[in-house]
């Protein structure tokens, strides 16, 4: 496996682990459906959360967030639409981002809650 895709899932491990320690229920890690794609699927208080993660060894050009644009927002607004009418889940939805920077095992993770609201099309 490619360095970048070890750091990447050892980023979203730190991201379901830092989850279930504040109290989330993971119901789905790397949910793909056709071309739609969700790093975390995870539920807390009747609200599903989507969760995008990003993880990054260090921010020297740019912070992780910076690559959740416009047309990753609206990729991922349109698989959280396709999973809630498959699953059949009629509960508020939220959007947030996880940030995982570092390297072997020693991360920063920021969770940063509402990240974005569902753009209109």
């Amino acid at each position: 496996m490619a360095e970048h895709n070890e750091l990447g899932k050892a980023g979203e491990n730190a991201a379901v682990a830092y989850l279930e320690e504040h109290g989330y229920l993971i119901r789905h890690r790397n949910w793909r459906k056709g071309h739609f794609e969700l790093d975390i699927v995870a539920a807390k208080e009747n609200e599903l959360v989507i969760v995008e993660v990003k993880t990054r060894s260090n921010t020297l050009f740019a912070q992780p967030e910076e690559a959740v644009d416009l047309p990753k927002i609206k990729r991922t607004v349109r698989a959280a639409d396709t999973y809630m009418k498959l699953f059949q889940i009629d509960v508020p939805v939220r959007f947030d981002i996880i940030t995982v920077i570092g390297k072997n095992g020693n991360f920063r993770i920021d969770h940063i809650k509402e990240a974005f609201y569902p753009p209109l099309f």
